[in-house]
């Protein structure tokens, strides 16, 4: 699209705002991975990187555009601040995380997650859960990029495809360069830049309801939006208070605890506590950033209530359609959303790339390889691996306009999937002794298959399963499977002495 008609769509101050957070992300990037020569320093920072960053990092990581865009969908609906009642059972699995598997990463000079199985299993159930890891991050972030690349379809007229590669070569770009120190750096300026624009978003919704804040607060307290609580239990909604406390907790225990993406992080910490610092203070900033997406949810609701206005489309298009249509132009303020909705994306998809390049040379490429990789060759894989991710996730986003269904419920039900399997695996090696690898991927697979009905529902008349709850459900039957094979079957001498995670 030529630069006259995209100053005639945004702009040319939200042009140059944008165009200064791509460009700046990639000056970041070449700035901050200087030096990054060894596997070690390309991978994990040097293990060096100050609490506070990981922190911005975790924060930025698992806050995608499905969060930006499909929370705020969300609470435009019935949802309200309902939705909070997850986030507190995220802070609750992390404080279990830190308390639990934190110590088991800080023993020994790991590079994954996964090679704490290897230690309590064998390679194969390592390879597995790191398979798994893989395929279910590629799908997840591939959605997530998605929406991003919607948004630069809808503001800009860009077709979908160009508007996602655009993200996916900028965001390859740094990652490659300057591996993960430049992604926590860059995240941590992503985070910062989000924020801004949600808090930005608040004011400029807020100014174009009739009647103001009184009238807002007003209407959303009589509409019950603002009650944060359901206490009425059931297995098919997902925001009652105990599938976020419990259903929210074990997600988190299993995508914070066994998720290399995460673990990733904790282990470019210098030290535990530097790392348990980071987790459980990620909880309260998510809590808070969760209250104003959720809260701009709930002032489009309101704007669209008075006049007879007609939102713009289903969930995640209405946060979208509002800056199209009512966001002042050539301010910045339409740059300023863009950036942020575009910062949300790139960080997630960086850390992801980051994190899958690492799974596969060292928990892959290294081990079966029959002679040593030199760091020089460990460092040149991991960026083509990372250029590999990157393909492999646009090409998924680009599929992901077929889907019906709202983009965070499909990000999230991926997760679940994953962080149940991988959490009942982790559950077997730290509290059972006589579970072999046998019996822990016996017990994956049976989890795998039960997830598989309660999701896709193949009975007549079967219930629909909210997804707060696969988490726990995955973990729970890998976990009694597992148990069961172990205690009907001999324990292989090979496990004999062996370490627990």
């Amino acid at each position: 699209m030529p630069i006259a008609q995209l100053t005639a769509s945004i702009g040319f101050v939200d042009l140059l705002v944008l165009a200064v957070l791509l460009i700046g992300s990639i000056i970041v990037g070449l700035r901050t991975g200087r030096g990054a020569n060894s596997a070690d320093a390309y991978l994990l920072g040097g293990r060096s990187l100050p609490w506070w960053a990981i922190l911005g990092s975790i924060v930025a990581t698992e806050t995608s555009t499905a969060t930006v865009l499909s929370v705020p969908g969300a609470a435009f609906g019935d949802t309200g601040l309902k939705w909070l009642q997850i986030p507190l059972g995220y802070l609750a699995g992390r404080i279990i995380v830190a308390m639990v598997f934190l110590p088991r990463y800080f023993e020994g000079n790991l590079y994954t997650a996964y090679e704490v199985l290897e230690k309590r299993f064998g390679p194969l159930t390592r390879r597995v859960s790191s398979l798994l890891f893989l395929v279910t991050r590629s799908l997840g972030d591939g959605l997530r990029l998605y929406l991003a690349g919607l948004v630069l379809e809808t503001l800009l007229g860009w077709p979908l495809a160009l508007s996602i590669l655009l993200m996916s070569v900028v965001t390859v770009i740094y990652t490659v360069v300057g591996g993960l120190r430049s992604v926590v750096w860059n995240d941590c300026i992503q985070f910062v830049i989000y924020v801004c624009g949600g808090v930005a978003a608040v004011f400029v919704i807020a100014g174009q309801i009739d009647g103001g804040w009184p009238h807002l607060l007003q209407w959303a307290a009589d509409s019950g939006k603002l009650q944060p609580f359901r206490f009425q239990f059931s297995l098919s909604d997902p925001f009652n208070f105990w599938a976020g406390l419990f259903g929210g907790a074990v997600l988190t225990i299993g995508t914070h605890g066994t998720d290399h993406m995460m673990v990733q992080r904790y282990l470019s910490a210098p030290s535990l506590r530097d790392a348990a610092r980071a987790v459980i203070s990620s909880g309260v900033v998510v809590l808070l950033q969760f209250l104003l997406f959720l809260f701009i949810g709930i002032e489009l609701a309101c704007f669209y209530s008075q006049h007879s206005r007609l939102a713009p489309g289903t969930g995640d298009r209405i946060f979208v359609g509002f800056i199209v249509e009512h966001f002042p132009r050539n301010v910045g303020l339409v740059g300023v959303m863009l950036a942020a909705v575009l910062s949300a994306a790139m960080s997630t998809l960086s850390s992801s790339l980051n994190a899958s390049a690492s799974a596969v040379l060292n928990d892959f490429w290294i081990p079966l390889s029959r002679s040593p990789l030199p760091e020089s060759r460990q460092v040149l894989l991991s960026r083509w691996l990372t250029l590999a991710f990157g393909i492999l996730q646009a090409v998924i986003g680009i599929q992901a306009a077929k889907l019906d269904r709202s983009v965070v419920d499909n990000a999230l039900t991926i997760a679940g999937f994953s962080a149940g399997l991988l959490l009942g695996v982790f559950a077997l090696g730290i509290l059972s002794r006589r579970a072999g690898q046998g019996a822990a991927l016996t017990g994956a697979a049976c989890g795998l298959l039960t997830l598989s009905i309660v999701q896709f529902r193949p009975f007549p008349d079967q219930p629909a399963v909210a997804w707060p709850w696969l988490a726990l459900i995955g973990a729970t039957t890998t976990f009694v499977i597992g148990q069961a094979v172990a205690l009907v079957t001999p324990r292989p001498s090979s496990q004999i002495g062996r370490a627990h995670v």
